[in-house]
């Protein structure tokens, strides 16, 4: 598979956007860039999509998807985008929601989202209302929850 990059500053740090010239396959946050960037409509649309984010705007579309990941993985990533902008829910109700017994299991697959932000991943949290793992660091976590609180 073709692979195409670009990158995106935000206020959270440096983001590498990865698709495969139609579709966005990933979307990271990174310590540096790799590769080059590249351009093509789908990272004019994600760039706009992240900057209404940032801007506090709730994004009215979504670019077009394509993460990979074990069909399980895709069930809980699905189930991700229905968490609305500014809520959250725990690993153990989107367990039940999808039909699983194992908030573990959901965890993982939350873990291994390959497309942060636009798929919610930091929208899950801990049966307590804590605050969980997040492949990007609690910090970020909490900044992108936080970002969301603020402009609901």
């Amino acid at each position: 598979m073709i692979r195409y990059y670009a990158e995106y500053d935000s206020p959270l740090g440096k983001i590498s956007i990865v698709s495969d010239g139609k579709e966005l396959k990933e979307l990271r946050f990174v310590d540096e860039y790799v590769g080059h960037s590249d351009e093509l409509p789908i990272f004019d649309t994600t760039r706009r999509w992240l900057d209404s984010y940032f801007s506090g705007k709730i994004p009215d579309f979504t670019p077009p998807l394509a993460p990979f990941g074990t069909l399980f993985h895709r069930r809980v990533w699905i189930e991700l985008l229905s968490i609305p902008y500014g809520k959250t829910t725990t690993y153990g109700d989107i367990a039940k929601r999808i039909g699983c017994k194992s908030a573990q299991a959901v965890g993982n697959a939350v873990h291994n989202n390959p497309i942060a932000i636009i798929i919610p991943c930091h929208r899950v949290i801990g049966a307590n209302g804590q605050l969980r793992g997040y492949a990007y660091g609690i910090d970020r976590k909490r900044q992108l929850l936080q970002i969301e609180k603020h402009h609901v």
